[in-house]
């Protein structure tokens, strides 16, 4: 008999380790197959993923600096850039200097981008509605409670490796 026909037998060490490959896993496939629905229920809107995330973040704080966009949107300043170039040209926002510091720009919505938010709004309800269907809100809440202390740690460790 050679060593690989020999069942290995299961710790609680070798089952966690298991767990939490497994468990990362799941957690980047449905990252990834989200926005993937997410880019696939858009592009009927013409807008991208990217595109919207800016819109979204603005919709929440209107007149964010750039810098303030990029570090949100963990970007760098010049993608962000390109981003509002292209929005800006298709009139959904407009740049205008900071009263108090000529040199930095703030990011203000135009009109037209509050409809095409609204609208953008309802294909993500529409989407969570299907991505949730059949999942019971006490399933629900332990997820995101989950989700929102690993976020947390994640935060820490970032924070506490910066320096």
């Amino acid at each position: 008999m050679d060593a690989s026909s020999v069942p290995i037998a299961m710790t609680a060490e070798t089952h966690s380790v298991d767990w939490e490959l497994r468990l990362g896993f799941l957690i980047h496939d449905v990252s990834r197959l989200r926005r993937s629905a997410f880019d696939r229920c858009l592009k009927p809107l013409n807008v991208t993923r990217s595109q919207w995330w800016v819109l979204a973040y603005l919709s929440r704080e209107d007149g964010m600096t750039q810098s303030q966009l990029a570090e949100e949107l963990d970007l760098g300043k010049v993608a962000v850039g390109g981003l509002i170039d292209r929005l800006e040209k298709a009139g959904l926002l407009r740049r205008d200097a900071d009263p108090s510091d000529r040199r930095i720009n703030r990011i203000f919505l135009e009109p037209k981008s509050k409809q095409l938010i609204a609208r953008m709004r309802k294909v993500s309800h529409r989407l969570n509605a299907q991505i949730l269907d059949g999942l019971a809100d006490t399933k629900l809440e332990a997820a995101a409670t989950t989700l929102d202390a690993m976020k947390r740690n994640l935060l820490g460790y970032l924070q506490t490796s910066d320096t």
